[in-house]
């Protein structure tokens, strides 16, 4: 047999089924990215970004953790080095990343956005810096052209309750008087409360002042709380907002009465030390109330579970969070949840929702414990979300995919997004449509799905876009 191009156009696709299936169902499908950490002003503002290192490595805390791996020296990963300086160090790290996913992203994303064939090296670093970063601050690679160059419907951002939302207002006015061939692409937030919840994080009290003056109302009761979010949840609405999303250890689901979460709320106030058990009854009250507004709503809410963050105290008060010091957590999750949904549920506040699981080993207990709560009001109401952070790679793609063939219904499932903060990271969404259709077009050479390509085409098609479009309402 012989050997395969690297990244040709059949990469990843191991049959003539799957071929056929990325390549006339699932390549032209747009993309509605759902869940991403974009910024909604660099994307209003229409922005170029002035070299490669600004656009590709700055904020990107996957390659920082390889490059630290690699033994980079911080000076050239989050420090004063130049961005060309930086650059060269991510070439030299790149050739020895293989079987990561930085490899397969590295090459797809110079090779979609920037037509670079060659394998990036410290050989070759200046050049294709200088190159791309020339191309960069063409109006052909502003941010808004990099989304329509990958075909991109649907951009979610995510929001904090205070944020006036100033940019998506921005952009909406803007796009609704374009004159352009190239239909202008939505731009909607997503309510992500979650600096509310974590009642025992540093600057919990501060936040709380930060939310209030959002509405010019001091927040002194959990009441008060409550009702200053609900006000910033009609701003949201109003503004084209239907999705929530928490990243969250677990789902909290301890009993409460309102007196004590008053009590607790205003004991972190005054600056008192709350217990674990405080925080968790704080914490399960308050989901149950955001949740419950969410159905009302109509919204769709997202739960990412099961990240333990901030693990080196060091770097985290050198670098901040965010900066690649979290891992895969092994806290339980089923009871926990299960009790979460069904109080939701037996309340009848239950709304749309996915389920993204970090912990390999719980990939069986999301795809069944969302099939505790299909009730048959909504298609595929109930969902278990896609690879997510550590397991969005063609491993984990491919054990949630199995998973959820296995324990649900995958022609169900809304598909990929990208929960990524860079403008490059787009063709994540063709790496999952190829893993996607390869799996199918393997069954079926197999023997155990039929060799009706049109029917399985059009169940492609619904997971690369269409179920997504139905499931948000867009």
């Amino acid at each position: 047999m012989s050997i395969k191009p690297f990244l040709n156009d059949d990469f990843l696709l191991e049959n003539r089924t799957a071929e056929i299936l990325y390549h006339e169902y699932a390549a032209k499908q747009p993309i509605i990215d759902y869940h991403n950490h974009l910024s909604p002003d660099e994307i209003a503002e229409d922005k170029n970004f002035e070299n490669l290192t600004a656009i590709w490595l700055n904020g990107d805390h996957y390659k920082w953790r390889a490059m630290r791996t690699f033994g980079i020296p911080e000076h050239f990963i989050t420090g004063d080095a130049t961005p060309l300086e930086k650059f060269k160090k991510w070439a030299e790290t790149v050739p020895y990343t293989i079987r990561n996913p930085l490899f397969h992203w590295t090459h797809l994303e110079l090779k979609r956005y920037f037509g670079v064939d060659e394998l990036l090296t410290p050989y070759n670093a200046e050049h294709i810096y200088q190159y791309c970063s020339e191309l960069l601050q063409t109006e052909a690679f502003s941010t808004q052209n990099l989304l329509r160059r990958m075909n991109v419907e649907v951009v979610c951002t995510t929001d904090d309750p205070a944020d006036d939302l100033r940019f998506h207002r921005q952009y909406k006015a803007r796009a609704g008087n374009v004159q352009s061939p190239n239909q202008p692409f939505q731009l909607y937030p997503a309510f992500r409360p979650d600096k509310a919840i974590l009642i025992q994080n540093d600057g919990f009290k501060n936040y709380v002042e930060k939310l209030g003056e959002a509405v010019s109302s001091p927040i002194q009761s959990f009441d008060d709380l409550l009702q200053v979010l609900r006000q910033r949840m009609d701003y949201f609405h109003e503004n084209g907002c239907r999705i929530a999303d928490h990243g969250l250890e677990q789902a909290y689901s301890e009993d409460f009465t309102e007196g004590e979460v008053n009590a607790i709320f205003q004991k972190r106030l005054t600056g008192l030390e709350i217990t674990k058990g405080e925080a968790r009854m704080y914490m399960s009250a308050m989901l149950y109330h955001l949740t419950s507004q969410y159905a009302e709503r109509g919204w769709v809410q997202q739960f990412h579970l099961g990240a333990q963050r901030n693990n080196n105290t060091l770097l985290l008060h050198q670098l901040g969070p965010d900066t690649g010091f979290d891992s895969i957590g092994d806290g339980e999750q089923a009871a926990s949840l299960a009790k979460f949904l069904n109080r939701l549920d037996l309340a009848g506040k239950l709304a749309k929702t996915i389920l993204y699981n970090l912990n390999p080993r719980d990939n069986e207990v999301m795809a069944t414990m969302t099939g505790n709560f299909n009730d048959g009001t909504v298609r595929g109401k109930m969902q278990f979300g896609s690879a997510w952070w550590f397991l969005d790679q063609k491993d984990g793609m491919e054990k949630q995919i199995n998973a959820l063939s296995n324990m649900g219904l995958l022609s169900c499932f809304i598909g990929m997004l990208t929960d990524s903060r860079s403008f490059l990271s787009f063709p994540r969404h063709e790496y999952f449509r190829r893993l996607l259709c390869n799996l199918i077009g393997k069954d079926v050479h197999q023997g155990e799905l039929p060799n009706d390509v049109n029917w399985l085409g059009s169940i492609v098609e619904d997971i690369c876009y269409r179920n997504a479009k139905g499931y948000f309402g867009w």
